[in-house]
């Protein structure tokens, strides 16, 4: 069935697609130093291109995910709407909340370049635990997934017997994925990553195809028409 409404199927199957892998891409290249915040500061400091890399990466996918539970939301919605909303809802808010501390990790990264991994340390350790409203969010960057994942079961979006069943788990495995800010990778985010990819590209292909395929010519001018919007839209936003 074609994704006739918002955000459609090229968007959406495109996000479905591009952010887990983006995600999974930050998290692998950010293997390796301690988990905490003291430890993300220092390797920033010791090679600025790979954690700079890693950290975009992961931010570029949590941001593509919200076109992909859109989809998601949308098809699990048909049988069983409560259920659409709610994990979809909490979702969304959850990725919010990750966007808020990806902001903050590029401002203590800016803190660590200017002033040194120790200030920006003490900075981060000075503010750490204060309260700010994507706090209340907290819960539901881990609660959406798994909401979804019930979700995805019992309307059989990911598929009949054990296939649905392993890509519903795999889809609530996202749950594991340490929240906060600065926090390096550890097994479980490597496992729920994974975990997400597995549910989510193979649903994404599907939409994908779902319809007719444009020429090549017709697909070439449109990619290029959206690397061109994106790169005017990122240097005017330099600018500003």
């Amino acid at each position: 069935m074609n994704e006739s409404t918002f955000p459609g199927r090229w968007l959406g199957g495109t996000a479905l697609v591009l952010g887990p892998l983006l995600l999974l891409a930050g998290v692998l290249l950010r293997i390796g130093p301690d988990f905490f915040f003291p430890a993300q500061l220092e390797a920033f400091a010791a090679n600025p291109g790979l954690m700079t890399a890693a950290y975009t990466c992961f931010l570029a996918g949590n941001v593509l995910l919200w076109p992909a539970v859109a989809v998601l939301a949308a098809r699990i919605g048909r049988t069983r709407p409560r259920l659409a909303l709610w994990g979809g809802a909490m979702a969304v808010f959850g990725l919010f909340a990750r966007t808020f501390h990806a902001g903050v990790d590029h401002l203590a990264f800016r803190l660590a370049a200017d002033q040194g991994p120790e200030a920006a340390t003490r900075a981060v350790a000075d503010a750490y635990g204060a309260w700010h409203l994507m706090s209340a969010f907290s819960v539901a960057i881990l609660a959406g997934w798994i909401v979804l994942a019930i979700g995805a079961f019992r309307s059989g979006v990911f598929g009949p017997g054990v296939l649905g069943v392993v890509r519903s788990a795999a889809l609530a495995s996202m749950a594991l994925l340490p929240l906060g800010v600065l926090k390096g990778t550890t097994p479980l985010s490597v496992v729920a990553v994974c975990g997400l990819a597995i549910a989510l590209v193979p649903l994404g292909v599907r939409v994908l195809r779902d319809g007719p395929v444009p020429r090549p010519r017709v697909l070439i001018v449109w990619i290029g028409l959206v690397v061109v919007l994106l790169a005017a839209m990122g240097i005017v936003g330099t600018l500003g």
